[in-house]
């Protein structure tokens, strides 16, 4: 077989990057190399996409040191019984193209994982070492992630949370059994043990950053992990009630989903076929709705049917519809967690209503200007001159508030 150059490696080992969802570069520490003499710099809310001239947004390179890989998850596609075509970079060439990249203004920040060779030590001492040359030897400031191996050696993952960002784990399946029985080299206790460590890590170093300005960094946008959906048979419920049990247990900051998708030659353990899209996005806002406005996985689950999301309305549309005994609510003297229950309102919506409301009594008029859309809030909720009258006891409700059918076709832009 013929050595493969640079390019080829790139676009291989980037293809192969691209089933991993969890590289978000939000939470970091702002840097700036005006003051460090390095490169590279990121705002304090992490990376700050930015956009090519012919309007593409640019952000983080995502690729795999190599997919190569010993084990042998079923859903994987760069599984050891795969066949695919496979490429490795070297240490010095995954430093040399974040660099090169982030001169040409087309990334600010490495989003780097990889698959497991030699040993689960070796590999991740190569990822390790990579956010060593970059940060060390060429001082770059700007935003590393490094999905971290639970197989490791503890004190390696301390190094990596030295250098990088963010660090993350993936917790791969919904729950123990099906990790067993789908990526068997895998051990949920063990994933969730390094979980625990490294959020306790993250935890002492920024209590020691409060007495300290020279205590070092640790990972300062958290630890984050990814899900599979849809290889197995977990419901909605069971997604959410592990999510809401990984975020209360070990202070991630983001769970994400990934829908599985079919792979070549794949086990007949494995669905034939992926989930919806939609069921992914239904997911990440009944996620939001767990995180930032108070609900419970029992609550938003009332508006599902057989433990999973409706998939035509979103989660806090459909849990209203089944607690309409809850409304109308007055925006004018609702408190905030009330205020956030009501579907179409956000939490910047309703902070200028809190805000707006503070100096007179709001009317349907000021609602319009400081929401973008009042149509689906109208029903649920009641003004200075506006009550909803009948229509929360409508039985057409739910059809008028779903959203309006697309019109599908073989040809899309």
């Amino acid at each position: 077989m013929s050595k493969l150059d640079r390019s080829e490696k790139l676009a291989i080992l980037a293809d192969a990057a691209k089933y991993d969802a969890s590289c978000a570069s939000s939470g970091s520490v702002k840097r700036n190399s005006a003051k460090s003499g390095g490169i590279g710099s990121t705002g304090g809310m992490g990376i700050c996409h930015s956009y090519a001239p012919d309007g593409r947004c640019i952000s983080l390179l995502k690729i795999l040191m190599t997919n190569y890989c010993m084990f042998d998850c079923l859903y994987c596609i760069n599984r050891s019984s795969s066949n695919v075509r496979r490429a490795a970079f070297t240490v010095q060439e995954i430093v040399d193209l974040t660099l090169d990249f982030y001169k040409r203004n087309y990334i600010e920040g490495l989003f780097l994982s990889s698959g497991i060779i030699r040993s689960p030590d070796y590999t991740m001492e190569q990822l390790v070492e990579v956010a060593r040359r970059l940060r060390v030897v060429h001082r770059f400031g700007g935003y590393i992630h490094l999905k971290t191996i639970p197989e490791a050696d503890p004190e390696l993952l301390k190094r990596a949370g030295l250098y990088a960002d963010r660090l993350s784990i993936n917790i791969e399946l919904p729950d123990d059994e099906s990790i067993s029985r789908l990526a068997p080299e895998k051990d949920g206790k063990l994933i969730r043990k390094t979980m625990d460590n490294l959020g306790r890590q993250v935890r002492e170093a920024k209590a020691e950053r409060k007495t300290s300005r020279k205590a070092p960094l640790f990972a300062p946008g958290g630890h984050s992990t990814q899900m599979i959906i849809g290889a197995d048979a977990s419901d909605d419920a069971k997604i959410l009630t592990t999510s809401n049990g990984l975020y209360g247990s070990y202070g991630l900051k983001r769970v994400y989903y990934s829908a599985f998708s079919p792979i070549p030659d794949a086990s007949s353990n494995l669905p034939p076929q992926a989930p919806p899209l939609m069921r992914e996005h239904r997911l990440y806002q009944a996620d939001w709705l767990l995180r930032f406005y108070g609900f419970s996985v029992a609550e938003i689950m009332q508006g599902g049917a057989a433990g999973q999301l409706d998939l035509t309305i979103d989660p806090k549309l459909a849990w209203a519809l089944q607690n309409r005994a809850r409304f109308p609510v007055d925006i004018n003297r609702a408190d905030k967690e009330t205020l956030l229950r009501i579907p179409g309102l956000g939490g910047k919506g309703v902070g200028k209503i809190l805000q707006a409301r503070r100096f007179s009594g709001l009317r349907l008029a000021d609602l319009e200007r400081i929401c973008q859309s009042v149509r689906k809030i109208l029903p649920f909720i009641t003004a200075i001159d506006w009550h909803p009258g009948k229509q929360l006891d409508s039985l057409s409700l739910y059809d008028r508030l779903k959203p309006p059918p697309e019109q599908l076709t073989l040809f899309p832009a």
